[in-house]
């Protein structure tokens, strides 16, 4: 018998993460996760727990499907993680970066909005003095 909490069922990692068993699943087709059967049941271990976890947040972080799993491909291959926490940082930089460059696109385009919503009110009171 397994030690109590050792082991979780799609339906644990689903409730804990607040996500549908499907998503569970997607992330095994990816190879992401890779849960031992018991017959037609999936038992996930810690490690599947963890990588579900970095995959989650990954996504969250707006990060590529091929960047998360490179991510957590490093962390299986080597006990110093150096050099994850080195590309980690990288793919940060990169993703602050996008975000930065949509920000300043989003005010922009406000700052452009702004303006026409100007030009038509003063085009709508123009028209109503003239009339």
């Amino acid at each position: 018998m397994r030690p109590s909490g050792a082991v979780f069922s799609i339906s644990d990692l689903a409730r804990e993460f607040a996500i549908t068993p499907r998503t569970i699943r997607f992330w095994e087709d990816q190879g992401i996760l890779a849960p031992q059967r018991e017959g037609n049941k999936r038992v996930f271990t810690r490690r599947d727990r963890a990588r579900l976890k970095m995959a989650l947040r990954g996504k969250r972080l707006g990060l590529s499907l091929a960047e998360i799993k490179d991510l957590i491909g490093m962390y299986a291959s080597t006990e110093d993680e150096t050099p994850q926490l080195v590309e980690c940082l990288r793919i940060m930089e990169k993703r602050r970066a996008a975000l930065e460059q949509q920000r300043e696109d989003i005010e922009a385009m406000l700052a452009d909005i702004a303006q026409f919503e100007t030009l038509c009110r003063t085009e709508l009171g123009r028209r109503a003095t003239i009339r």
